[in-house]
């Protein structure tokens, strides 16, 4: 279904916990937002089993009831949202344009880009299973993790916190590297050497994760070196190669760092063009948590409100 209108005054790409609370206080204000929900509708959450460390939920949620929640309140307060693609956007051009992958275009006085960020996966079949996560602050406290061996799969210094944050419900944490040297900072990696519960396998990688369905039972590693496999008991993967801002249709348009993180203004949202915002994952290399992306969104669109108003484009 193609958009309602040509032109909005605040469009929002992508339908995470920053999308959603953009679309909810921009809604709230009047500004009647659309959100073009992307490739992954609901972000990174949406493949979140329980999410345990979100405000107000005592019991916890689980992550794509909680994205659920997020569109409802949004819809509620007059959001239109759109599923679709934003394929190309044109900052030059005032209003900007944007490009939808169905073939329909729009065009919007402001935008709130909150399209988030993917996870590196390891590439295997086998890692699409409970007990494989991306995010030791979400899931290592979690029943499922608790008491048991994990893997950690990494060499920087993701990988050396997530390990280190795990020692405190694991009873041993295994890190796995593909190399013998590290990418992490020497702090990072000294503090995980000195930490009883970690252990290491070097020029290694996970060949298969194995598991019965209701977790992960073990690894196969296979050596970098001799191509030699071997097994290793495990109750759960964690994988911390890094992450990728989805931003590459702002490449050249937007300033942004060697990843592709895009660059704000702090303490603001704003980006390097005038009307353009960003919130969430594409702009956080370092909490990537949601309650973070909600607060972020929230500031993006009263930043994208008072900049409307400072040029006469009211709710």
């Amino acid at each position: 279904m193609p958009p309602t209108r040509l032109h909005y005054r605040i469009a929002i790409i992508g339908s995470g916990p920053a999308g959603w609370t953009a679309a909810l206080y921009a809604s709230r204000a009047d500004l009647e937002p659309i959100v073009i929900q992307g490739t992954q509708p609901g972000g990174q959450l949406t493949i979140t089993t329980d999410v345990e460390n979100y405000p107000g939920f005592t019991d916890g949620i689980q992550g794509p009831e909680l994205m659920e929640i997020f569109e409802a309140q949004a819809k509620r307060f007059g959001t239109e949202v759109l599923l679709d693609v934003v394929t190309d956007v044109d900052l030059e051009a005032r209003p900007f344009r944007l490009t939808l992958d169905s073939g329909s275009n729009l065009t919007a006085d402001a935008v709130i880009i909150a399209a988030g960020a993917s996870a590196k996966a390891l590439g295997i079949p086998s890692e699409r299973q409970a007990g494989v996560s991306a995010c030791a602050t979400c899931d290592g406290p979690l029943p499922l993790y608790r008491n048991k061996d994990l893997v950690v799969v990494g060499g920087g210094d993701t990988a050396m916190e997530e390990a280190t944050f795990l020692t405190k419900f694991a009873t041993k944490v295994t890190i796995v590297h593909r190399r013998e040297e590290f990418r992490a900072s020497r702090i990072m990696l000294d503090r995980a050497r000195a930490n009883a519960k970690i252990h290491w396998r070097l020029n290694a990688v996970i060949e298969e994760i194995h598991g019965t369905g209701a977790g992960v039972t073990g690894v196969t590693l296979r050596d970098t070196r001799a191509g030699g496999l071997s097994k290793l008991d495990a109750g759960g993967v964690f994988v911390a190669i890094g992450h990728l801002p989805n931003t590459a249709i702002f490449r050249g348009k937007l300033e942004m760092n060697e990843v592709g993180y895009l660059k704000v203004r702090h303490p603001s949202t704003r980006t390097s063009v005038e009307g353009v915002f960003a919130a969430g994952d594409v702009a956080d290399p370092t909490y990537r948590q949601a309650v973070q992306a909600a607060g972020e969104g929230c500031k993006a669109a009263m930043d994208a409100e008072r900049w409307l108003a400072a040029r006469g484009i009211h709710g």
